[in-house]
């Protein structure tokens, strides 16, 4: 699979200076549509999530783009999907850290044809349980659109978890992008956008067992 990262355009501006790459999977940071207003997306009166859309169905990819979104004053960090030339879906980040932002209510995994796809929104990386329901949901690989990177700490969190889930992680933050493996290493480190990088997802499994005391099942009396 092929994966664009772009950490420093928006979508408009990445139509004007990228050519076509035939890549699988478009990841956007936080510049890629700014804020979105769904009151001004319904009125027509802004076309970002069309842009998307048609930048999907133009690419024949998956396109995700982070962004604050805007539902009548109820501001959100969120995250848009979009697929064969339609919107699939957009997730909310969970966890709100001393920002003045609200909070979503589900994880979303997406069905597409490179895999299923988690998305964990910005600070929802610093905690593990966001990353590990989506893997025990299924999840082939997880994206992570971001804002500003805070040193080295997301990649450090993205390494431990992929590590611990067993799934790649895919970041793409303002200025920053990188690629976690399972084997909790980093596969590159990278400021340019757009960066193009391929990287085979294999779906591995491991036999693990526990000795725990306790936890016996009852013995049905005849």
């Amino acid at each position: 699979m092929r994966v664009c990262f772009v950490c420093n355009y928006t979508v408009g501006e990445f139509f004007n200076i990228a050519q076509r790459r035939d890549a699988g999977l478009y990841l956007f940071g936080f510049r890629g549509f700014r804020e979105v207003s769904y009151e001004k997306e319904l009125k027509g009166e802004t076309q970002y999530f069309e842009s998307a859309a048609r930048m999907s169905k133009e690419q024949n990819a998956v396109v995700v783009v982070g962004c604050l979104t805007d539902a009548k004053g109820i501001k959100r960090k969120s995250a848009v999907v979009a697929e064969n030339g339609r919107i699939l879906g957009v997730s909310d980040m969970m966890n709100v850290i001393e920002e003045e932002v609200n909070c979503g209510a589900e994880l979303k995994m997406f069905h597409t044809a490179i895999g299923k796809m988690g998305v964990v929104v910005a600070d929802d990386l610093l905690f593990f349980e966001t990353v590990q329901a989506l893997c025990l949901c299924g999840s082939d690989f997880i994206v992570c659109p971001y804002d500003e990177p805070m040193d080295s700490l997301q990649s450090v969190m993205a390494r431990a978890y992929a590590f611990a889930c067993g799934v790649p992680i895919l970041f793409c933050g303002n200025g920053c992008s990188f690629l976690a493996n399972p084997q909790g290493q980093l596969e590159f480190v990278c400021a340019s956008s757009p960066f193009y990088f391929d990287y085979c997802i294999r779906k591995e499994y491991r036999l693990h067992t526990t000795r725990k005391r306790g936890f016996r099942k009852p013995v049905l009396q005849l």
